[in-house]
């Protein structure tokens, strides 16, 4: 089996808190139209919104702020008042300033495997506001390369790992989504692992690719090296057999 020689991270829910911060302005939103719906029928409305405008604006806080604006106005018969738009996009202006919080284990991860591998940040979402998260991170000196990308596709990770690494098959991607960091990298031929967040967005969740050999889970990245060392040794499916539990 060929060695590993690079490692793909996932940014948002992986490395740093994200999601969070989506629910909280889903919450404030929520309240300012509660003269209009009822939360149930305006978060479903919403999602709605969200899933029509992914090709349009793409993934991250300025296509969420349209939506919930188009929302808005859809609820209320183009009746929302002003002031309330305003309210809206004083919401989303405050998610593109918010503190960045990492999460455990992620910066002692990244040291511990830089160095012996080639460590490449892939992300996606709005350019600016990724970008000013991984500065605000203090992790960026840790990666060999950055990929913000506008969607993560089996080709996403095979020009990654070509044009980084030694091609997707000594490759290995790691993040939260099963549905954009794990499946995709596994049919682009690298390793796959599954890190879970207690919150991930209703549209980046898939069944678990349980069956695939190079499908692998672990409760957080603090168990992320030893997964390595037992891939690289070849017995990763005995030592860490849990990591292919169901959840």
């Amino acid at each position: 089996m060929a060695s590993l020689t690079a490692i793909g991270f996932d940014a948002d829910d992986t490395l740093w808190q994200n999601e969070q911060f989506f629910r909280l302005t889903e919450e404030r939103f929520a309240e300012l139209l509660r003269d209009y719906a009822d939360h149930e029928h305006l978060t479903a409305r919403l999602l709605e919104a969200e899933k029509r405008n992914l090709s349009r604006y793409g993934f991250g806080i300025k296509g969420f702020t349209l939506s919930m604006i188009e929302t808005a106005i859809e609820v209320t018969d183009g009746k929302i008042p002003a002031n309330v738009i305003g309210q809206v996009l004083d919401a989303g202006r405050e998610m593109l300033v918010h503190p960045v919080e990492t999460l455990p284990k992620a910066r002692e991860t990244l040291e511990k495997l830089a160095g012996d591998y080639r460590l490449i940040l892939v992300t996606k979402g709005d350019l600016f506001d990724q970008e000013r998260k991984l500065a605000a991170s203090g992790l960026g000196d840790l990666f060999d390369a950055v990929e913000i990308v506008s969607d993560k596709s089996r080709s996403t990770y095979q020009r990654v790992f070509s044009r980084h690494a030694h091609g997707a098959e000594k490759g290995m991607m790691v993040g939260n989504s099963l549905k954009s960091d794990v499946v995709p990298a596994i049919r682009a031929g690298a390793w796959g692992v599954y890190v879970p967040h207690e919150l991930t967005w209703v549209l980046e969740h898939v069944p678990e690719p349980a069956e695939e050999p190079r499908f692998r889970r672990i409760d957080d990245l603090g168990q992320l090296a030893g997964l390595i060392e037992a891939i690289e040794a070849g017995t990763a499916g005995v030592t860490l057999s849990s990591a292919r539990s169901a959840r």
